[in-house]
């Protein structure tokens, strides 16, 4: 299923101003070698098929309009609109847009622009302006340079002569020079006038003059200049700070010079950034967006650079799981591994970075650290390198984790069980680690992911079964071990805590693994268990088993129903609900909700177990209407169940006591009228009972044996299990569900999906049987007239007839 946030329909400007549709797609952004830049695809929801592929230049104004539509200028006769379904999607895409172009994505437009005609003036009369002559670099005459660099800053050409002349004039070195003689004559008002001229220099927002500021050789003077802010009573020391306070690690010894200095200069500019400079809302919007260009640039540059390093990360590595290290060691590594995964956010080929990453050996290397250091900040800091892989990748993770598998690697030392074991014995007691751990699992189980092609449907059949074979025992422990005795055993807030967040997932297996789930569920007795935590006196874990129950409930799928009746699996529900009383809460509402959804769902088998069960329990509720409908519709079955005609003097026990009779086809009740006039709705497909044998003409009625117990197959996936009782997608009729042999006694209580053998030849008669439906317990002729004609002109040892 591909992802719905980044579904959009493609538009383009046609010559009359009118936007045409050129069609429905799902857009990424990937980097283009073609076109030698990250770039924005979009391919057809039909065929998969390029409708577009645009590169995001650094110069095009990309505008953000109405929360899900991005619109900007391929060429100058070019104006291209992608429109989300999703708003999510749009602000990923218009994220990746402003981290190419270095702005801010809180802002609805990536470039100025300019009134068409100003424009013109522009680009017809760029030398018509003149120049800016640049007063000369005097202490007397610092105000006048302040006050010339202000006044230019409103226009846009003004700004780019200013830019022009400091560049060409080397004016930034100048000023530098006159920042240290100001220093050196402790002149407090030309050091706050050259705070304010660089101030504005940053706001010409040029490159080539943010380069010529954090040169080697100038960045420690700026850093200086800026300490002296007007605003503030005494100068800040950021240059005591960056050389005494901050402290540079090389975890591995660096031998390229250039990669050494790019490190520093960037440090020292995120410093700038963040600490230094005011939050960019005191601004004109992207005024300081070269700034976080350049930034952008160097984190590319120095991920590059030690990626090229063939000596650098393999090193980095072997340190991590060496047994020699020590814990200070190996927390810088992991610290420094972290950082260096953060830069690679910002990269173009990210899926190249973790690919890299996982040859050289990072997956092995984040599980040693989680299942054997205790150092809580290093256990951390892996857990948010696994994080940046996981929420980018998740198949490269889900391949290392069968890899294990296949290479036979103990359960416990499976980097699956190793997160949630790791989830299960979080000793933070707000369980920070635990959710994030959670929500690392959640992606890896999400079937969503898991169905770009082909190879990755194998993928989803192969985990899923992987997890429900050697993980899910990890995941239901602390549940079983609390509920041993159907009542918690340790019910304590940080325990309560852990048992909802394992519900989450539990509750999100049933939802999205229906087969895997149903099966464990069903074999493992484990709803009991998630009632028994109705007992608790925590009210949010009573909401979590509740929310399990109504989500069973709501799959419409007649294997649970028959274990929860069975099981009389509501008595612990409707225990709870009066020992709530009339209070009106969550838990209240939610179960309230559930007996509901039964009501106008119309479930029969549950609301006749309900009200057989505990129907009395429920007659003093009367401040909701739904325990009298669930009343009223019990009665209604009770009496369709009474007023059945009785056939040939022979009645049959009713289907309301689980058997089954034969009746005319003629004598439709008002029951199934009502089933054929209803609407066609989607619901998931009955799964039918065998209720009758076709052998020789007759139908004979089955005994209702036991229900077997669900095997897991070895290849089968949810698509192919609820799909195993039909034909097209329409259920299959009782008669193909059925596999009966010429010689055959007996009859498998297992339903398939094979035909009857069909004769050469075959009688009338053989044909009516093999078309006779079942509905509701009953076997139904379809034709109603020719039905007795058949019957009248066929030997008395042809005719169908009951077995007793």
């Amino acid at each position: 299923m591909a992802d719905t946030r980044r579904r959009v329909k493609l538009y383009v400007l046609n010559d009359e101003r009118q936007w045409d549709d050129r069609g429905t797609g799902h857009v990424s952004s990937s980097y283009v070698e073609r076109l030698n830049g990250m770039s924005l695809l979009v391919r057809a929801e039909s065929d998969g098929s390029i409708l577009l592929e645009s590169k995001i230049e650094p110069d095009t104004a990309y505008q953000k309009q109405q929360e899900t539509l991005i619109v900007w200028s391929e060429n100058e006769t070019c104006d291209l609109a992608l429109s989300f379904q999703e708003k999510a999607g749009c602000d990923e895409i218009w994220q990746k847009i402003c981290e190419v172009q270095g702005k801010d994505p809180s802002v609805d437009i990536t470039q100025d622009i300019v009134e068409e005609s100003e424009d013109e003036r522009f680009d017809e009369m760029p030398d018509a302006a003149p120049p800016i002559e640049l007063p000369t670099c005097e202490l007397s005459r610092l105000e006048e340079i302040s006050e010339l660099f202000s006044s230019v800053l409103p226009s846009p050409i003004k700004r780019e002569k200013l830019a022009q002349a400091i560049e060409s004039g080397n004016y930034v070195k100048r000023l530098l020079e006159l920042f240290h003689i100001c220093e050196d004559l402790e002149n407090l008002e030309g050091l706050h006038h050259l705070y304010e001229i660089f101030k504005d220099i940053f706001l010409l927002n040029k490159n080539s003059l943010l380069e010529m500021m954090f040169s080697e050789d100038s960045i420690n003077a700026m850093l200086g200049v800026l300490e002296y802010d007007p605003s503030l009573a005494a100068p800040y020391r950021h240059r005591e700070y960056l050389s005494s306070k901050s402290r540079f690690k090389e975890v591995i010894p660096i031998t390229n010079r250039e990669l050494l200095n790019k490190i520093h200069q960037t440090y020292r500019v995120q410093y700038i950034q963040d600490t230094i400079l005011p939050t960019p809302s005191v601004f004109e919007e992207n005024m300081l967006s070269s700034l976080t260009s350049f930034i952008f640039f160097n984190k590319i540059e120095i991920v590059t650079m030690i990626q090229d390093d063939e000596k650098f990360l393999p090193q980095l590595f072997a340190q991590l799981v060496d047994d020699n290290t020590d814990d200070e060691k190996r927390l810088d590594l992991v610290l420094f591994l972290k950082e260096f995964c953060l830069f690679a956010q910002t990269c173009q080929n990210r899926d190249a970075f973790f690919k890299m990453l996982s040859a050289l050996g990072v997956l092995p290397s984040l599980g040693y650290i989680l299942q054997n250091m205790e150092e809580p900040v290093i256990r951390q800091s892996a857990t948010d390198i696994l994080a940046y892989i996981v929420e980018f990748n998740p198949t490269l993770v889900r391949e290392f984790i069968l890899d294990q598998r296949k290479q036979q690697t103990e359960d416990d030392m499976l980097l699956m069980n190793v997160l949630i074991e790791q989830m299960i014995c979080d000793t933070d007691e707000d369980l920070g680690g635990a959710i994030q751990l959670m929500n690392l699992v959640r992606i890896l189980l999400d079937p969503e992911n898991m169905m770009g092609s082909l190879s990755l449907k194998t993928e989803k059949t192969e985990f899923l079964n992987f997890f429900y074979k050697h993980s899910i025992h990890v995941l239901t422990a602390p549940l079983l071990a609390n509920t041993a005795t159907l009542n918690p055993s340790k019910d304590d807030y940080q325990t309560a805590h852990l048992l909802s967040i394992i519900m989450d997932l539990l509750t999100f297996c049933v939802e999205h693994h229906t087969y895997h789930a149903k099966n464990h569920i069903i074999g493992k007795d484990l709803l009991r268990r998630i009632l028994a935590l109705l007992k608790s006196q925590h009210a949010f874990l009573n909401l979590c088993a509740v929310r399990c129950m109504r989500r069973i409930i709501t799959l419409k799928d007649d294997f649970y129903y028959r274990y929860i009746v069975k099981g009389k699996l509501f008595e612990p529900l409707v225990t709870a609900f009066l020992s709530n009383g009339s209070k009106y809460n969550l838990l209240n509402s939610a179960i309230l909700d559930l007996f509901e959804f039964i009501r106008t769902e119309d479930i029969k088998l549950l609301i006749v177990h309900i009200m057989e069960e505990h129907g009395s329990a429920f007659k003093k509720v009367n401040y909701v209407k739904t325990f009298q409908g669930l009343h009223t519709k019990f009665e209604q079955l009770k009496d369709r169940e009474t007023n059945k005609p009785d056939i040939d003097g022979l009645r049959q026990p009713s289907s309301f006591q689980n058997s089954r009779y034969r009746r005319d086809a003629r004598a439709l009740d008002e029951e199934e009228e009502m089933w054929f006039d209803q609407e066609d709705e989607p619901e998931a497909p009955p799964v039918a009972e065998p209720a009758v044998i076709f052998t020789d003409g007759v139908v004979m009625p089955l005994e209702k044996e036991e229900e077997p117990i669900l095997e897991e197959p070895k290849e089968m996936d949810k698509e192919n299990f609820d799909n195993s009782n039909t034909t097209n997608g329409r259920p299959v009729s009782p008669a193909k569900c059925v596999q009966v042999e010429s010689e055959a006694t007996t009859l498998s209580p297992v339903l398939t999906s094979k035909t009857i053998p069909t004769p050469t030849t075959t009688t009338s008669a053989e044909v009516k049987s093999s078309s006779l439906t079942r509905k509701g317990g009953l076997v139904d002729y379809p034709d109603e007239d020719s039905d007795e004609d058949e019957d009248d002109d066929l030997p008395v040892s042809k005719r169908p007839r009951l077995a007793t």
